[in-house]
């Protein structure tokens, strides 16, 4: 198993720059590379990674997505002088030519396939390339945006060619809309690329009919190319993940890529002059997570926007430690998505619905009079000569920002626990099955043991077999809520009562929104009415009398006979479910008669250890042996296994979790994926 996070930086990239005035692209400068550095040495993240060097990308690797022409053109700018360069950019919209830019993007271009290799070859199993000029608007035959080869689309082709690839994701999480990569890919099936982008109907650069929702690809491509428009600034945390649950992740676990590449632009983050959005930094520790369990754990991060220094840096150092495998930071902000990105989901979705198995029976369909046209309308009309007061006002935001994320970043970011996760293992059998980076610890002493429980389970004191088993899961459990370990796993002859016991610890320990997603049957229903415990259980049938309510949900759900149809489950409603609640500590347990496969389960912790700082105890009933490697291997931060064959929910199954989503939308707004059942966040 590949291990490690590779990171590529040459400060040879910094000598780009631009020689005249421009005011369109003198936001494009040298700092945004070595701030990022900085700030990554600054967090000791540097000396964490592999340090990979950067080389210049061939010709013939500039060609397999660039003209001839182009390449020629970007090669005669060597040496020529100011004026030269001066009149030879002007050729192209935004973008500048510095003597260094022809050596500078051949660089970019080399370390991004240097990072491609490192990975595929499994010298590391992830990493990042900070690289300068930006590609992605770069198209076959012009520079354009401050782009003058389009790195990670060469990345893709190459790794196609080079490794027989046949499925690679691109996800660009740039404020902008990456038209140059989706014009070399429209009619390629074998890349399946999303972008989301402020677009505001078209107002916003580049002004592209083919930037909006209903641009699906070309040809052989249609449905091979996502775009997810922003029509309205001031996008936030909860929108960017509504975007993943309700669209990214759904299709991309479909399309089960062999390799993801980011075109990671920051300017979709806080304080950008471009974005103007309000993403924080930590969202993208969250982002990242997500993709990290595709394609093996193989992810490639390629730097693309990001002009405010202090936002772009952070960000950064967040995506960093994200793939170093530290724990993710609690995500900040109201979990609601506004009315209008609920829009742009929705058309997403109904544009994709004849292309995809996952949207095969959602009652979706397209929204015309969307909320932030009449918006657009006011601001055409609004007096030009605000437009000076507008930059004045601009300069001030960004040092309020920078303030703003001096005291936010102290306030997210923690110490990680010494010991990533513990276990007490019972059987010689299953200590065998642990990786070994668990670190074994001793059981709870038993009179300890006996007082805590009879606090609230008296009749449990009384069997010594359920003492021993309490007093194993007690101290992984004692260890997670002292922030000593990270995540804990712990056997159990009876999930459900060891379940029933943690969570009324925890509680009494002082968490106040505890997360328990029960898997099986379970004999004990915890009490959840005054919402510091919210409790999912999967099960095959109705197990009890109780009726679902805003902090207990039962979801009837069988694995199918075909392949694997939970991903519909675990995106359309309990990663929503979970996130809107905003847990401190979440404990997932698995009973008996399990509704589950084992590659479903290890989805669930893989997934939901983006979730209270990563603090998450598992439970396993001891029946369920086999189960313990792979849980293990979760925790742990391992990339998820593999799926096998994409099976598409059944139109029941797809009926049941509408049915859930608009009982519960209102409580849980996470789960609005469209507008007509939904009230909107904000």
């Amino acid at each position: 198993m590949a291990s490690g996070t590779a990171l590529i930086y040459d400060e040879e990239m910094t000598t780009h720059k631009l020689l005249w005035n421009d005011p369109i692209c003198d936001i494009e400068v040298p700092e945004r590379l070595s701030s990022s550095y900085e700030q990554l040495k600054c967090y000791h993240l540097v000396e964490r990674c592999v340090r990979v060097p950067a080389r210049e990308g061939s010709e013939e690797e500039i060609l397999l997505v660039h003209s001839p022409e182009h390449l020629e053109v970007a090669k005669s700018t060597q040496t020529m002088d100011e004026e030269e360069l001066k009149r030879v950019s002007a050729n192209y919209d935004a973008f500048f030519f510095h003597p260094s830019t022809y050596r500078c993007a051949r660089l970019a271009v080399g370390a991004s396939l240097q990072l491609v290799d490192s990975v595929m070859s499994g010298k590391v199993c992830n990493g990042m390339a900070l690289v300068r000029p930006p590609g992605h608007h770069s198209q076959r035959s012009a520079a354009n945006g401050f782009c003058l080869f389009n790195n990670v689309a060469i990345a893709a082709e190459y790794a196609k060619r080079k490794y027989g690839l046949q499925r690679i994701l691109i996800v660009d999480w740039d404020v902008h809309h990456g038209q140059g990569t989706q014009y070399i890919f429209e009619e390629d099936p074998s890349v399946l690329y999303f972008s989301w982008h402020r677009y505001e109907h078209q107002k916003f650069w580049p002004s592209l009919k083919e930037s909006d929702y209903d641009a699906v690809g070309l040809g052989r491509g249609k449905g091979s190319n996502i775009n997810l428009p922003w029509n309205k600034v001031g996008m936030g945390n909860s929108d960017y993940l509504a975007a993943f649950f309700h669209v990214l992740l759904p299709m991309a676990f479909e399309f089960d890529p062999e390799l993801v590449l980011v075109s990671s632009g920051y300017d979709s983050g806080i304080g950008d002059p471009e974005g103007q959005m309000n993403a924080t930094p930590d969202v993208f520790a969250h982002l990242t997570h997500f993709l990290m369990q595709l394609a093996n754990g193989k992810l490639c991060v390629i730097l693309e926007g990001g002009y405010h220094l202090k936002s772009l840096s952070e960000s950064v150092c967040m995506t960093v430690k994200t793939l170093l495998g530290d724990p993710v930071p609690q995500i900040s902000g109201e979990m609601a998505p506004c009315l209008s990105a609920i829009e742009s989901i929705q058309n997403v979705r109904a544009a994709h619905k004849p292309y995809w198995k996952c949207l095969m029976y959602e009652d979706t369909s397209f929204l015309q009079n969307l909320s932030t046209k009449s918006h657009l309308l006011e601001k055409a009309n609004t007096n030009p000569s605000t437009e000076h007061e507008s930059k004045i006002t601009s300069k001030d935001e960004m040092v309020k920002v920078e303030r703003f994320l001096e005291l936010h970043m102290k306030n997210i970011l923690f110490p990680v626990p010494p010991i990533k996760t513990a276990a007490t293992i019972e059987s010689k059998a299953s200590a065998h099955l642990l990786p070994l980076s668990i670190r074994v610890v001793k059981e709870m002493d038993m009179n300890e043991v006996k007082a805590l429980v009879s606090a609230f389970y008296a009749d449990l004191v009384k069997e010594e077999e359920t003492l021993l088993s309490l007093g194993s899961m007690l101290a992984v459990l004692d260890k997670i809520l002292t922030k000593q370990v990270c995540t804990g796993i712990a056997e159990s002859p009876t999930a459900s009562v060891s379940v029933a016991v943690a969570l009324r610890h925890s509680v009494r320990f002082g968490f106040q929104r505890v997360l328990c997603i029960f898997v099986g049957d379970r004999e004990i229903i915890p009490n959840t009415e005054d919402g510091r415990i919210l409790m999912i259980h999967v099960c095959e049938k109705q197990q009890s009398e109780k009726t679902n309510s805003k902090h207990y949900i039962s979801l009837n759900w069988k694995e199918g006979a075909e392949g694997n149809d939970f991903f519909s489950a675990v995106f359309g409603f309990i990663l929503p479910v979970a996130y809107s609640y905003q847990a401190n500590l979440t404990v997932i347990a698995v009973g008996p008669n399990k509704s589950l496969g084992i590659n479903e389960i290890s989805l669930l912790f893989g997934l939901l250890r983006g979730l209270a700082e990563s603090r998450i105890l598992a439970v396993i009933e001891n029946t369920e042996i086999n189960l313990m490697q792979s849980v293990a291997k979760a925790l742990v931060g391992d990339p998820t296994p593999d799926f096998g064959v994409y099976a598409p929910p059944t139109q029941e199954k797809v009926h049941k979790i509408k049915i859930l989503r608009d009982q519960l939308q209102q409580e849980w707004k996470m789960l609005q994926c469209s507008v007509k059942n939904g009230i909107s966040g904000n």
